[in-house]
């Protein structure tokens, strides 16, 4: 190999060797998206003692309208435990956790409502959680959101809830009727 022939192979290594190195430099200077935990769909994350929130939001038609509370509770300890739910103007909810297992809301034949919402579907709404095991208590943010995205619609508060249907100081979930249209109202249409 002639002087000039070494020489062009040293400028296209030393151009390779910067090219890689810029390529990359990359992972080096910004954090890596997958070693940090969050909340990768609509709703919102947080832990409280054992209990792991994941995916929470509230569905409404409006702020002063019952809002259904949808999302995964994990329990991993080794009691079963029950999630209070406490929300705008003294609403609350209690959903029971089993030990080392999860409770699905939206899955839930039982609906867990907030009556009323807290906020407009948009914006979010402060609620307080707390969980027997522990007796552990933290301030939560919750997006509220309506049925413009229709995977939600399913899940929207279709009528008041009673006294009997909201939830109470028991550990169950509270359930609501959903209204069924009447032959009459869709016929012809």
């Amino acid at each position: 190999m002639n002087r000039g022939q070494r020489g062009k192979l040293a400028m296209a290594t030393a151009a390779l060797g910067i090219g890689l190195l810029s390529l990359t430099g990359c992972s080096y200077i910004n954090p890596q998206q997958t070693s940090e935990q969050y909340s990768a769909s609509d709703g919102t994350r947080t832990d409280l003692g054992p209990l792991q929130l994941r995916n929470f939001i509230i569905v409404a038609d409006g702020q002063d309208k019952p809002g259904r509370v949808i999302g995964a509770v994990y329990n991993t300890s080794s009691k079963d435990v029950v999630l209070t739910i406490k929300g705008a103007e003294g609403s609350q909810a209690e959903v029971p956790v089993k030990q080392n297992s999860h409770t699905m809301l939206n899955d839930s034949t039982a609906a867990v409502l907030l009556t009323p919402a807290g906020a407009k579907p948009g914006a979010m709404t402060e609620v307080t959680i707390s969980e027997s095991g522990t007796n552990m208590d933290a301030k939560f943010k919750v997006p509220v959101l309506d049925g413009t995205i229709v995977d939600y619609k399913t899940y929207l508060p279709t009528s008041e809830p009673t006294p009997s249907s909201t939830a109470t100081s028991s550990s169950t979930a509270t359930s609501t009727e959903t209204a069924t249209p009447t032959p009459s109202s869709t016929a012809g249409h």
